[in-house]
């Protein structure tokens, strides 16, 4: 039970572990605790839990009798072992919580997304077991239009097409489409041996922006296979923050310091680790959420 995901509600994650041999997934109590109560101290949600599971099986509920443990790396990055709970039981511990918040969350815990989002985001976890991602040339334009028309062949009609439109977002409008094509080419030929070179590489193509949507997705998986190829490394991408990323990001045309000194305090060697792949694509998603 390797792959993890990572859920946001409100802005807090909510874990959850796939179970391969029954195929369903298993939920974080505490997560789930935590984001109802809106309480940071996790000793304060650790207890809560004890008092409802003691309350639970006074009623002879069988919520308390379903709940298994998994193994979830905690902030000190170790791993101990979590209540869990699937879907079906999650159901049924909402019935506990009497807040507003509460009817909010199962409202988003019960949605089914069949959204271009969520069905690339599974094509997404699958890339990591393709041998696709093995290629030789990461750094070329072809290969980020490959990256693209993985994640949304099928799912959306410009996938891996370079724009022939002029795009703007936040006021701040991208590459002219007129030039686009040789854009690319000299982005292509930019040097990637360093750390410094690849994170311009990075901004420049942020800056083209060369298909119609779903740029930020795409990209930022072919600046971790780049890292991978070339440092050893790649980014843990929950050491950074959606407003510190996209705030970076917004002002990277103008100032690069910020984004490359956020993705640098991030590097880890963990390049072979599916879970921090997993991790990485969800907030990756994560980020692109309104």
């Amino acid at each position: 039970m390797s792959k993890v995901s990572i859920r946001f509600f409100d802005d807090r994650e909510v874990r959850a572990v796939w179970d391969e041999q029954n195929s369903k997934w298993w939920f974080s109590v505490i997560d789930i605790i935590w984001v109802l109560t809106n309480q940071d101290d996790y000793e304060k949600n650790r207890n809560y839990w004890k008092y409802l599971k003691a309350k639970l099986k006074k009623e002879n509920s069988q919520v308390v009798s379903n709940t298994t443990q998994l193994k979830l790396v905690a902030n000190d990055g170790k791993k101990y072992l979590s209540d869990m709970l699937d879907y079906d039981w999650i159901i049924l511990l909402w019935k506990n919580f009497p807040w507003t918040k509460a009817n909010r969350f199962i409202e988003w815990f019960t949605y089914s997304d069949e959204s271009i989002d969520w069905k690339s985001k599974t094509k997404a976890y699958a890339l990591f077991e393709s041998s696709f991602i093995d290629s030789i040339e990461v750094w070329t334009i072809k290969w980020l239009q490959q990256i693209h028309a993985y994640l949304f062949g099928g799912l959306y009609d410009f996938a891996w097409k370079i724009r022939q439109k002029n795009i703007s977002k936040r006021g701040f409008r991208f590459a002219s489409a007129e030039f686009l094509e040789s854009t690319l080419v000299d982005i292509e030929k930019m040097p990637e041996k360093t750390f410094e070179e690849i994170m311009n590489k990075y901004i420049e193509m942020n800056i083209a922006h060369p298909f119609m949507e779903w740029n930020g997705r795409s990209a930022r998986i072919w600046l971790d296979l780049i890292m991978k190829k070339q440092l050893k490394k790649c980014v843990d991408w929950s050491q950074i923050s959606k407003n510190d990323y996209m705030n970076a990001m917004i002002e990277s045309p103008k100032n690069i310091d910020n984004i490359t000194n956020l993705i640098k305090n991030a590097l880890t060697p963990e390049i072979h680790s599916r879970e921090m792949y997993m991790k990485g694509i969800d907030y990756s998603y994560y980020y692109e959420e309104d």
